[in-house]
């Protein structure tokens, strides 16, 4: 039985719904939609020279020159991808730019190898015009609170512990400091505000009565902006602040910064490349803010970080590791702590640590 093309996208988001992306690879890497697979009824090259042609030739001449260049075993290659991506996915979707030409030729020649496979009413656009909306429509009307305290806190953790809570590092892919560069990257900002928005509608449409919780964070999150719609509602939002030693919050920052951080490159790059890479990210990252820090200041923690870089690499003891990040918490982030608090316009609701901020939260929904 065929199912409709739809227009229905609260649903295709709140279910996850997956759908064919058939824009050229280009446009898909600028920007798409959590559970969207590339499929493209044109490469990049083959869609610049249709372009061209219809510039200069129209439209009829651009279809003609489209049909030869994906046509024959080309054609029938990219049939194959998309009749097994329906087969994988009966309840699934496809879409283009604009929901126009290339959906539906796609469609059509799925139907024409028996496959009746619906599309997205109003294509890629639409759907970006609806979730654009969606997010400013609840970062305005809709009520949170913030997660803040010091550098080291585990606020992330004690985040993603509860409900109607949005992790804005882990939809940015990385932690949120100077040192907070993931191996995988981040996706770009069309990326990060798609699957903000669909996180927004998801905790919006399930808790709608409920306020959303969000964790501190600057305007951004390593190269990902939030919006300044939410990120105005932030600023504004009652405060739930964490407490933590400072020797907790060493702890913390040495299992995050150092052995996950370790752990994700050698992952990602082999064990000898991977710790190259994890010297060459502290490094790096350490030399960002060398202005902020001061001349004196920068080439002491930058010793103590070489230090316990080589200590680490050639006899595996990475205890050196501590004594840097603690000077770092303690001489950086903390007062930049303390005057971005001072910067907050809403009230302090609670503060504790993880512990009693986690009973509170459940008791006071």
């Amino acid at each position: 039985m065929s199912r409709a093309d739809s227009q229905d996208f609260t649903r295709l988001f709140l279910t996850d719904t997956p759908m064919m992306d058939t824009r050229a690879p280009l446009e898909f890497k600028k920007g798409a939609f959590p559970h969207t697979v590339s499929l493209p009824l044109m490469t990049d090259a083959e869609r610049a020279k249709v372009g061209t042609c219809y510039k200069q030739q129209g439209q009829d001449a651009a279809i003609v020159l489209g049909h030869q260049l994906v046509g024959g075993k080309v054609k029938q290659q990219r049939l194959e991808q998309w009749l097994e991506f329906a087969r994988q996915h009966p309840d699934g979707y496809l879409y283009c730019f604009r929901g126009g030409l290339r959906s539906q030729i796609v469609q059509q020649w799925l139907k024409e190898a028996g496959c009746d496979y619906p599309r997205i009413t109003g294509g890629y656009k639409a759907m970006r015009r609806f979730l654009i909306d969606t997010l400013e429509r609840i970062a305005t009307d809709g009520q949170f609170r913030v997660l803040a305290g010091h550098t080291g806190c585990a606020k992330t953790d004690l985040l993603n512990a509860l409900p109607h809570s949005i992790d804005l590092e882990g939809i940015a892919h990385h932690r949120g400091s100077t040192f907070g560069k993931r191996p995988a990257g981040q996706p770009s900002q069309i990326d990060f505000e798609n699957k903000l928005a669909v996180a927004l509608l998801r905790q919006n449409h399930a808790y709608p009565e409920r306020s959303i919780l969000l964790e501190d964070e600057s305007m951004l999150i390593g190269r990902c902006a939030i919006p300044e719609s939410l990120r105005l509602r932030m600023l504004a939002a009652p405060l739930i602040i964490v407490e933590a030693s400072l020797e907790q919050r060493v702890e913390h920052s040495f299992r995050n910064y150092i052995l996950h951080k370790l752990q994700e490159w050698q992952q990602a790059e082999g064990e000898e490349a991977g710790f190259s890479a994890f010297r060459d990210d502290l490094t790096k990252s350490l030399q960002k803010i060398q202005r902020r820090l001061g001349g004196v200041r920068y080439q002491q923690l930058d010793d103590l970080l070489q230090q316990a870089l080589n200590e680490h690499e050639q006899t595996g003891d990475n205890s050196l590791h501590r004594e840097w990040i603690r000077i770092m918490l303690s001489d950086y982030y903390d007062p930049m702590y303390e005057y971005q608090l001072t910067q907050k316009k809403g009230p302090v609701e609670f503060r504790g640590s993880a512990a009693e901020i986690n009973d509170y939260l459940k008791n006071n929904e």
